[in-house]
Protein backbone atom coordinates (compact mmCIF):
# COMPACT_ATOMS: atom_id res chain seq x y z
CA UNK A 1 0.00 0.00 0.00
CA UNK A 2 1.59 3.25 -1.13
CA UNK A 3 1.44 6.54 0.73
CA UNK A 4 -1.44 7.98 -1.29
CA UNK A 5 -3.58 4.91 -0.74
CA UNK A 6 -2.81 4.93 2.97
CA UNK A 7 -3.76 8.59 3.21
CA UNK A 8 -7.03 7.80 1.41
CA UNK A 9 -7.78 5.01 3.90
CA UNK A 10 -7.12 7.27 6.88
CA UNK A 11 -9.18 10.13 5.47
CA UNK A 12 -12.04 7.78 4.54
CA UNK A 13 -12.51 6.11 7.92
CA UNK A 14 -14.42 9.08 9.34
CA UNK A 15 -16.93 9.41 6.47
CA UNK A 16 -17.47 5.65 6.35
CA UNK A 17 -18.10 5.47 10.09
CA UNK A 18 -20.45 8.41 9.71
CA UNK A 19 -22.34 6.49 7.04
CA UNK A 20 -22.58 3.52 9.39
CA UNK A 21 -23.72 5.57 12.39
CA UNK A 22 -26.17 7.78 10.52
CA UNK A 23 -27.39 5.30 7.94
CA UNK A 24 -26.62 1.61 8.45
CA UNK A 25 -27.23 1.36 12.20
CA UNK A 26 -30.46 3.43 12.38
CA UNK A 27 -31.81 1.63 9.31
CA UNK A 28 -31.06 -1.72 10.92
CA UNK A 29 -32.55 -0.85 14.31
CA UNK A 30 -35.74 0.75 13.02
CA UNK A 31 -36.37 -1.99 10.47
CA UNK A 32 -35.73 -4.77 12.98
CA UNK A 33 -38.00 -3.34 15.67
CA UNK A 34 -40.84 -2.75 13.20
CA UNK A 35 -40.23 -6.11 11.53
CA UNK A 36 -40.24 -7.92 14.87
CA UNK A 37 -43.57 -6.35 15.84
CA UNK A 38 -44.99 -7.34 12.47
CA UNK A 39 -43.55 -10.84 12.84
CA UNK A 40 -45.31 -11.37 16.17
CA UNK A 41 -48.65 -10.37 14.65
CA UNK A 42 -48.09 -12.61 11.62
CA UNK A 43 -46.96 -15.53 13.80
CA UNK A 44 -50.09 -15.30 15.94
CA UNK A 45 -52.21 -15.01 12.79
CA UNK A 46 -50.46 -18.09 11.43
CA UNK A 47 -51.49 -19.97 14.58
CA UNK A 48 -55.08 -18.77 14.36
CA UNK A 49 -57.86 -21.32 13.99
CA UNK A 50 -59.58 -19.07 11.46
CA UNK A 51 -58.58 -20.30 8.02
CA UNK A 52 -58.85 -16.89 6.39
CA UNK A 53 -56.51 -15.31 8.96
CA UNK A 54 -53.99 -18.14 8.96
CA UNK A 55 -54.17 -18.37 5.17
CA UNK A 56 -53.40 -14.68 4.75
CA UNK A 57 -50.44 -14.99 7.11
CA UNK A 58 -49.19 -18.05 5.27
CA UNK A 59 -49.45 -16.24 1.93
CA UNK A 60 -47.52 -13.24 3.26
CA UNK A 61 -44.72 -15.43 4.59
CA UNK A 62 -44.55 -17.36 1.32
CA UNK A 63 -44.39 -14.16 -0.72
CA UNK A 64 -41.65 -12.59 1.40
CA UNK A 65 -39.54 -15.74 1.63
CA UNK A 66 -40.04 -16.59 -2.04
CA UNK A 67 -38.90 -13.29 -3.55
CA UNK A 68 -35.49 -11.54 -3.42
CA UNK A 69 -35.11 -8.68 -0.97
CA UNK A 70 -33.67 -6.50 -3.73
CA UNK A 71 -36.81 -7.00 -5.83
CA UNK A 72 -38.98 -6.08 -2.83
CA UNK A 73 -36.91 -2.94 -2.35
CA UNK A 74 -37.20 -1.97 -6.01
CA UNK A 75 -40.96 -2.52 -6.04
CA UNK A 76 -41.43 -0.17 -3.08
CA UNK A 77 -39.09 2.56 -4.31
CA UNK A 78 -39.28 2.37 -8.11
CA UNK A 79 -42.62 0.66 -8.89
CA UNK A 80 -45.03 2.19 -6.37
CA UNK A 81 -44.60 5.72 -7.81
CA UNK A 82 -46.30 4.45 -10.98
CA UNK A 83 -49.36 3.90 -8.77
CA UNK A 84 -49.08 7.40 -7.34
CA UNK A 85 -47.34 6.37 -4.11
CA UNK A 86 -43.94 8.04 -3.81
CA UNK A 87 -41.78 7.20 -0.78
CA UNK A 88 -38.41 8.76 0.01
CA UNK A 89 -35.31 6.52 -0.07
CA UNK A 90 -34.82 5.96 3.67
CA UNK A 91 -38.50 5.23 4.47
CA UNK A 92 -38.64 2.96 1.40
CA UNK A 93 -35.72 0.97 2.76
CA UNK A 94 -37.34 0.78 6.20
CA UNK A 95 -40.59 -0.53 4.71
CA UNK A 96 -38.81 -3.12 2.57
CA UNK A 97 -36.52 -4.39 5.31
CA UNK A 98 -39.31 -4.42 7.92
CA UNK A 99 -41.57 -6.46 5.66
CA UNK A 100 -38.70 -8.84 4.95
CA UNK A 101 -37.81 -9.28 8.61
CA UNK A 102 -41.50 -9.77 9.39
CA UNK A 103 -41.76 -12.64 6.91
CA UNK A 104 -38.69 -14.49 8.14
CA UNK A 105 -38.99 -13.79 11.87
CA UNK A 106 -42.66 -14.80 11.91
CA UNK A 107 -41.76 -18.44 11.35
CA UNK A 108 -39.09 -18.24 14.03
CA UNK A 109 -41.55 -16.85 16.56
CA UNK A 110 -44.24 -19.35 15.56
CA UNK A 111 -41.81 -22.24 16.04
CA UNK A 112 -40.74 -20.85 19.42
CA UNK A 113 -44.37 -20.60 20.58
CA UNK A 114 -45.08 -24.15 19.44
CA UNK A 115 -42.01 -25.37 21.34
CA UNK A 116 -43.67 -24.50 24.66
CA UNK A 117 -45.26 -27.69 26.04
CA UNK A 118 -49.05 -27.87 25.82
CA UNK A 119 -49.11 -28.60 29.52
CA UNK A 120 -48.19 -24.95 30.12
CA UNK A 121 -51.41 -23.87 28.41
CA UNK A 122 -53.43 -26.37 30.43
CA UNK A 123 -51.81 -25.33 33.70
CA UNK A 124 -52.54 -21.68 32.98
CA UNK A 125 -56.18 -22.50 32.21
CA UNK A 126 -56.57 -24.27 35.55
CA UNK A 127 -55.60 -21.09 37.42
CA UNK A 128 -58.08 -19.02 35.43
CA UNK A 129 -55.89 -17.36 32.81
CA UNK A 130 -57.53 -16.71 29.46
CA UNK A 131 -55.79 -17.22 26.11
CA UNK A 132 -54.35 -13.69 25.95
CA UNK A 133 -52.95 -13.72 29.47
CA UNK A 134 -51.56 -17.22 29.03
CA UNK A 135 -49.77 -16.11 25.89
CA UNK A 136 -48.52 -12.92 27.50
CA UNK A 137 -47.45 -14.23 30.91
CA UNK A 138 -46.65 -17.89 30.35
CA UNK A 139 -45.94 -18.82 26.74
CA UNK A 140 -44.12 -15.81 25.26
CA UNK A 141 -41.57 -15.50 28.12
CA UNK A 142 -40.59 -19.14 27.55
CA UNK A 143 -40.63 -18.77 23.77
CA UNK A 144 -38.22 -15.84 23.95
CA UNK A 145 -35.34 -18.09 25.05
CA UNK A 146 -35.89 -20.35 22.06
CA UNK A 147 -36.29 -17.47 19.62
CA UNK A 148 -33.28 -15.36 20.68
CA UNK A 149 -30.52 -17.19 18.71
CA UNK A 150 -32.31 -17.26 15.32
CA UNK A 151 -33.68 -13.73 15.77
CA UNK A 152 -30.19 -12.51 16.64
CA UNK A 153 -28.92 -14.10 13.45
CA UNK A 154 -31.68 -12.32 11.55
CA UNK A 155 -30.59 -9.02 13.11
CA UNK A 156 -26.96 -9.57 12.15
CA UNK A 157 -27.97 -10.53 8.60
CA UNK A 158 -30.03 -7.36 8.41
CA UNK A 159 -26.93 -5.26 9.11
CA UNK A 160 -25.37 -6.69 5.95
CA UNK A 161 -28.60 -6.53 3.95
CA UNK A 162 -28.87 -2.79 4.53
CA UNK A 163 -26.07 -2.40 1.98
CA UNK A 164 -28.78 -2.99 -0.64
CA UNK A 165 -30.23 0.39 0.33
CA UNK A 166 -27.35 1.97 -1.57
CA UNK A 167 -29.18 0.96 -4.78
CA UNK A 168 -31.96 3.44 -3.97
CA UNK A 169 -29.59 6.24 -2.93
CA UNK A 170 -29.80 5.80 0.84
CA UNK A 171 -26.65 7.29 2.35
CA UNK A 172 -25.32 4.41 4.40
CA UNK A 173 -21.93 2.72 4.73
CA UNK A 174 -21.67 1.18 1.26
CA UNK A 175 -23.06 4.29 -0.42
CA UNK A 176 -20.38 6.38 1.28
CA UNK A 177 -17.71 3.97 0.04
CA UNK A 178 -19.08 4.28 -3.49
CA UNK A 179 -19.09 8.08 -3.32
CA UNK A 180 -15.47 8.21 -2.14
CA UNK A 181 -14.27 5.54 -4.57
CA UNK A 182 -15.90 7.08 -7.67
CA UNK A 183 -13.48 10.03 -8.17
CA UNK A 184 -10.41 8.15 -6.94
CA UNK A 185 -11.01 4.77 -8.64
CA UNK A 186 -9.78 3.11 -5.44
CA UNK A 187 -12.68 0.66 -5.45
CA UNK A 188 -10.75 -2.26 -3.97
CA UNK A 189 -9.44 -0.13 -1.11
CA UNK A 190 -12.72 1.55 -0.23
CA UNK A 191 -14.90 -1.54 -0.60
CA UNK A 192 -12.44 -3.57 1.47
CA UNK A 193 -12.50 -0.89 4.15
CA UNK A 194 -16.31 -0.93 4.13
CA UNK A 195 -16.23 -4.73 4.43
CA UNK A 196 -14.00 -4.49 7.50
CA UNK A 197 -16.40 -2.03 9.15
CA UNK A 198 -19.37 -4.34 8.41
CA UNK A 199 -17.40 -7.22 9.88
CA UNK A 200 -16.55 -5.29 13.05
CA UNK A 201 -20.20 -4.30 13.56
CA UNK A 202 -21.30 -7.93 13.14
CA UNK A 203 -18.51 -9.09 15.46
CA UNK A 204 -19.75 -6.77 18.21
CA UNK A 205 -23.33 -7.95 17.69
CA UNK A 206 -22.25 -11.61 17.76
CA UNK A 207 -20.50 -11.04 21.09
CA UNK A 208 -23.60 -9.31 22.47
CA UNK A 209 -25.73 -12.21 21.22
CA UNK A 210 -23.58 -14.74 23.07
CA UNK A 211 -23.81 -12.76 26.30
CA UNK A 212 -27.57 -12.40 25.98
CA UNK A 213 -27.97 -16.14 25.42
CA UNK A 214 -25.90 -16.90 28.53
CA UNK A 215 -27.96 -14.40 30.54
CA UNK A 216 -31.25 -15.96 29.43
CA UNK A 217 -29.87 -19.44 30.08
CA UNK A 218 -29.77 -18.68 33.80
CA UNK A 219 -33.57 -18.69 33.86
CA UNK A 220 -33.92 -22.04 32.12
CA UNK A 221 -34.08 -25.19 34.21
CA UNK A 222 -31.71 -27.98 33.14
Amino acid sequence: MNGDTWDLVVSSIGPLLSGAVRGTIPLTLISFVLGLALALVVALARLSRHRLVSGAARAYISLIRGTPLLVQLFIIFYALPSLGLVIDPFPSAVVAFSLNVGGYAAETIRAAILSVPKGQWEAAATVGLDHRLTLQRVVLPQAVRVAVPPLSNTFISLVKDTSLASTIMVTELLRKAQEIAAPTYEFMTLYSLAAVIYWLICLVLSTAQSRLERRLDRFVAH
